[in-house]
């Protein structure tokens, strides 16, 4: 034996083998009652168990999914056992499986969980209801009805015939199932439903109860193939594909829920159906119900420990050697017992844990529509109204209109139009656009992902007719231009658009369509003219766009600001800090200026407003680091370089490049060698440099940075590359060098 199949073995036996036995006292009470429920026989129940541990798992896609017979099936069985009889019922779940090993072949497993999980747990909690009250009756010590509704009105009068042992044993099972849970963790290793079980039977047997007994004499001795059933034939096809429907939701729902209890492989959705139709044709074959993934034994299964397919398929060969073996001591459970059993389950179905979630999404009413109509007309038509309902709701989220209206101070109506623009909302639309006064100037703002004709007419209609009679229009796309597409007469997009990013901010004015921003200008004569104002309009269009969802942070921001570093950059119109660092509001406390320069403590000419920026940060604010950034081709090193012939007739300019000297000096003591076509970049970097020792100057400043409390940071900003490089600071006593290092594309590299 190799070495890696002896670790295998060895780690079965560690975790799987301990976690199939628990599964395994799970399975059991389920199967029974399951099979109780459903009207078949109670080896029907076991056989199924038995199939799903082994068939199921061995070839299905889940890893630690185990598989059994179906709670959610119970209401169909029980119709089918009555209509056709248990062979042809067989046969039935037989043919299932055939549809489910094609759809896992055509890989349609993905189509399958399509359905709305409202509609699924609105139908599993109208089953919970409806076997609630049908076993009640066997726990009081009667007989089911044929319908919940039956069972609802029969119940006052069985209350009045109570059986005192039959209700005693049931009480006591229901009993020990509530009481269970709250035991200490030793005692619950034992699984519930076994330990109330066990209590049940052995009360009944010590105190001579009068009970009903489980008989398992005859469940496998009588056993014959499957018959065809007779009848409609479109009644028997839709009794095929709603077990195996049914069977395949239930199955891959939970396949995909215990995806989330382990860290071991995924499963293949694919492979797990084909599994389940297998396992279920080999399953009718035998005689057992349909089989399908349970939420319990599998939940079960990894909280014992379970980590590959053989706790799964281990459980299904103990229930086996159960069955063969010790089905006499099932004789010893009172019926009452594992009616009380099926109460209890029934009860836990209605799982007001998946009540909030669909109510999270606005789907309580598929939920509810689904669970009444299963209770009052049966699970076929409850499942046919729940899904319809949910595909009218889906239909009108996705073409859903949301029309917002707001009137500026000017005078200026703002209309914002979001959602699926299809005929079906036209009705709205009109309305909305029709209510805006004659006349108006109106921005129409179009945020919408699909467009249909005669949405476009709609809107085409009411713009030509308000235009005609004063008003004006300016729309505004913020996606695809559906409307303008269809306004010029090109072919539209043919289906649904991807939202992209509407916050076009960073981009320069001339590289984006600008809705222009007029305001009146009185000449001298008493005449007016209309001027476009850029910055107006970028006012215009932030309060439009981007105000709504800044706000909030603003009104933070607004009692105190606490930026964690100050940003000294040069004051050229293409360096944005906000933008190469992807800084918010609050983060950086940004000081401007030609050449990004810090002078130095004490040098003429004298200017308090950078030195008063650096001592409100690091003394008031208490910013953690000081960053300097400068850019490639900085005009003021150019004026510097030039020897101040640049600056031209420009006094104040040429006393402030003064505070440049410095950078000059080291530059040309340490570079005066790469006087080239590069020397302007080069001397850009060294400013940056001996700017952050500038810095060190200012007694607080160093101070700061010798204990630890605050940080120089260097940045050199490629305009042609749009890149940031990192410049390390120098001590006085290093030699400078202009080498930076790239942090762009998230790495730090020379550069």
């Amino acid at each position: 034996m190799s070495g890696d199949t002896l670790r295998n073995w060895r780690y079965t036996l560690r975790h799987d083998l301990p976690a199939s036995f628990v599964v395994f006292l799970v399975a059991v009470p389920f199967a029974l009652g399951i099979a109780m429920a459903s009207g078949a026989p109670l080896g029907a129940g076991l056989i199924s168990a038995v199939v799903g541990g082994i068939v199921a798992s061995a070839l299905g896609g889940s890893a630690v999914q185990v598989s059994g017979p179906a709670a959610g099936l119970t209401l169909v069985i029980a119709d089918l056992v009555q209509t056709y009889g248990w062979r042809a019922t067989c046969m039935v779940t037989l043919l299932a499986g055939v549809v489910q090993l094609v759809l896992g072949v055509f890989r349609a497993a993905r189509a399958a969980l399509a359905v709305s999980p409202a509609v699924v747990h609105g139908m599993l909690a109208a089953v919970g209801v409806i076997i609630g009250l049908a076993q009640l009756h066997v726990v009081l010590g009667g007989k089911p009805q044929q319908s919940a509704v039956a069972n609802l009105a029969e119940l006052p009068g069985q209350i009045a015939g109570l059986e005192g042992h039959k209700v005693a044993v049931g009480l006591l099972t229901i009993g020990v199932l509530i009481v269970w849970s709250r035991l200490p963790k030793p005692a619950r290793a034992v699984p519930a439903p076994l330990a109330a079980l066990l209590v049940a039977a052995g009360t009944a047997w010590a105190f001579g109860w009068d009970v009903t007994r489980v008989d398992l004499s005859k469940a496998f001795g009588d056993w014959a193939f499957p018959v065809l059933p007779h009848g409609d034939w479109h009644l028997i096809v839709g009794a095929v594909l709603l077990v195996a429907l049914l069977a395949s939701v239930e199955s891959l729902l939970c396949c995909a829920a215990t995806d989330g209890m382990h860290g071991g492989s995924r499963a293949d959705l694919d492979q797990e159906l084909s599994g389940q139709g297998v396992a279920n044709m080999v399953s009718g074959a035998l005689g057992g119900l349909p089989v399908a993934g349970g939420i319990v034994r599998s939940t079960a299964n990894v909280h014992a420990g379970g980590r590959s397919r053989w706790s799964a398929i281990l459980h299904g060969v103990w229930v086996l050697v159960f069955a063969l073996g010790f089905g006499w001591a099932i004789r010893l459970i009172p019926l009452e017992a594992l009616a009380a059993l099926l109460v209890f389950i029934g009860v836990q179905m209605v799982n007001l844990g998946h009540v909030k979630k669909v109510h999270g999404h606005g789907e309580v009413p598929v939920y509810v529509v689904t669970m009444a109509g299963v209770i009052l007309l049966g699970l076929g038509e409850g499942v046919l109204a729940g899904l319809a309902l949910a595909v009218l709701l889906a239909l009108r989220r996705l073409t859903g209109v949301t029309v917002q209206k707001r009137e500026e101070p000017d005078g200026r109506v703002h209309v914002t139009i979001s959602g699926s623009l299809t005929f079906l909302g036209v009705p709205r639309l009109t309305s909305e656009l029709r209510a805006i006064r004659t006349g108006a100037a109106v921005d129409l703002d179009l945020n919408i992902d699909f467009m249909d004709n005669a949405a476009f007419e709609a809107i085409h209609s009411w713009r030509l007719d308000h235009e005609r009679l004063g008003g004006s229009v300016d729309i505004d796309e913020l996606h695809d231009e559906w409307y303008a597409l269809a306004a010029s007469g090109n072919r539209m997009f043919p289906a649904k658009s991807p939202p992209k990013a509407p916050d076009r901010s960073w981009l320069p004015w001339a590289h984006r369509r600008h809705r222009p921003a007029r305001r009146t200008v009185v000449g001298g004569n008493g005449s007016s003219t209309e001027v476009e104002c850029r910055l107006t309009a970028g006012a215009h269009e932030y309060h439009r766009r981007t105000a709504p969802l800044v706000r909030p942070i603003f009104s933070e921001l607004a009692r105190k600001q606490q930026p964690s570093h100050l940003f000294i950059t040069c004051a050229d119109s293409r360096i944005m800090p906000s933008l190469i660092t992807s800084s918010g509001p609050g983060d950086l406390f940004t000081v401007r200026n030609i050449g990004n320069l810090v002078p130095r403590r004490g040098t003429e000419p004298h200017d308090d407003s950078v030195v008063a920026a650096i001592e409100y940060a690091t003394q008031v604010l208490g910013v953690r680091t000081i960053t300097v950034c400068g850019h490639s081709g900085c005009g003021a090193m150019a004026g510097i370089l030039s020897g101040g012939v640049r600056a031209g007739s420009m006094p104040g300019l040429r006393r402030w490049l003064r505070h440049g000297n410095h950078s000059l000096a080291r530059f040309i003591e340490t570079e005066g060698d790469r006087l080239h076509s590069g020397a302007l970049d080069v001397l850009c970097r060294v400013n940056v440099q001996q700017q952050l020792e500038n810095l060190r100057t200012y007694r607080k400043v160093d101070e700061q940075v010798r204990a630890g409390k605050l940080e120089l940071v260097g940045l050199y900003f490629d305009i042609a590359s749009a890149r940031v490089h990192l410049v390390p600071p120098l001590s006085s006593r290093s030699r400078p060098s202009p080498t930076a290092f790239s942090v762009a594309d998230g790495g730090a590299t020379a550069s």
